[in-house]
């Protein structure tokens, strides 16, 4: 819930800042006519929008498990943030798609005040987002030092998709702030009103761009994400290392939220054990993993006879976690 608060202040800041900035860039853009100025007036509206949408996935992602949703609602998280992508490309790419390729067709002449105003705005607005943007990444600074490891792996690998969305968001707002601003200056300086209509676009491919990588990320995790694989291997080295456990024939995950994660695994007995003995043997298993990773809050074990096919199968299971372990923990030093 702490980690919750501090994010819901990120998503506060950065609504915050996007409201203002949404209001001052649609009136600088209305009096000036600047196709780069409305084109991230739609970017600033639909970021409002998303932030909105983030407020809500944070508090709804926190509800208990009922009986319709026996494992929580962990995934509203992902849910909501993709909703904030789909209004990334519509609200923001799409209108500035259309605002670039209409200025192609317009020719009206701007004064010196239209310039001063539209460089005003944006400039205040470069430092509203900007200091939105410093607020998401001293997050992610401490996320890294909490789970010790690099900044960057941090950024790639980073949990809580309703963090990821400011990020993005405050990013794409930030070089979009400067290829808008760019434009214009182009503009004033060579009297060439195409350059804002250039500015626009390259706009829309980012807003476009940005929204693609958010939604694919949401849709991931909804259609059934397996844990990091460290865990996974970490998980079945545990198992493997049980006294009543001869084989691990399967081992699946799906993640449930940022801190729930559901664990089913298939394993054969060593032989002559009772059925009193399986069943505190399951138990004493359950609390080991529970334990050791607090993120499990979802384990169930399936205890069956193996056939030479499974532990052929179990083998292979091994290796790949093994090596997938072996991968994430070389991208985290990089």
């Amino acid at each position: 819930m702490g980690k919750d608060e501090q994010t819901r202040g990120t998503v506060f800041v950065a609504l915050a800042a996007n409201l203002v900035i949404a209001v001052a860039k649609a009136i600088g853009g209305l009096l000036t006519t600047s196709p780069a100025l409305l084109s991230e007036a739609a970017h600033s509206v639909a970021d409002t929008l998303n932030e909105v949408f983030l407020l809500a996935a944070l508090r709804r992602s926190r509800r208990g498990p009922d009986a319709r949703h026996p494992f929580g609602y962990g995934k509203e998280r992902w849910f909501w943030s993709l909703l904030a992508a789909v209004g990334i490309f519509v609200m923001g790419g799409c209108f500035s798609f259309y605002q670039g390729v209409s200025a192609f067709h317009e020719s009206e002449p701007h004064t010196v005040r239209a310039f001063v105003i539209a460089v005003a705005v944006l400039v205040i607005s470069l430092l509203a987002e900007g200091t939105s943007l410093v607020r998401a990444l001293l997050q992610v600074r401490g996320g890294a030092r909490e789970h010790g490891r690099p900044f960057r792996t941090e950024l790639r690998e980073g949990e809580d998709p309703t963090l990821r969305t400011v990020l993005g968001e405050d990013s794409a707002a930030v070089f979009g702030v400067l290829l808008a601003l760019t434009g214009v200056l182009l503009h004033w300086t060579t009297g060439d009103r195409t350059w804002e209509a250039y500015a626009s676009l390259a706009i829309a491919v980012l807003l476009m761009y940005v929204a693609y990588r958010l939604g694919k990320d949401c849709r991931d995790t909804l259609i059934g994400e397996a844990a990091d694989p460290r865990l996974r291997h970490r998980a079945h080295e545990l198992l493997t290392r049980q006294p009543e456990i001869d084989t691990v024939t399967a081992l699946l995950t799906m993640r449930l939220g940022i801190d729930s994660v559901l664990l089913a695994a298939r394993v054969d007995l060593t032989e002559g054990i009772d059925s009193e003995t399986v069943e505190e043997a399951a138990v004493r298993i359950k609390g080991a993993l529970a334990g050791e990773f607090p993120e499990l809050d979802q384990i169930f074990l399936d205890v069956t006879d193996a056939s030479e096919e499974d532990r052929r199968a179990a083998h292979r299971l091994r290796r790949a976690l093994r090596a997938e372990a072996g991968k994430g923990e070389g991208g985290s030093g990089s």
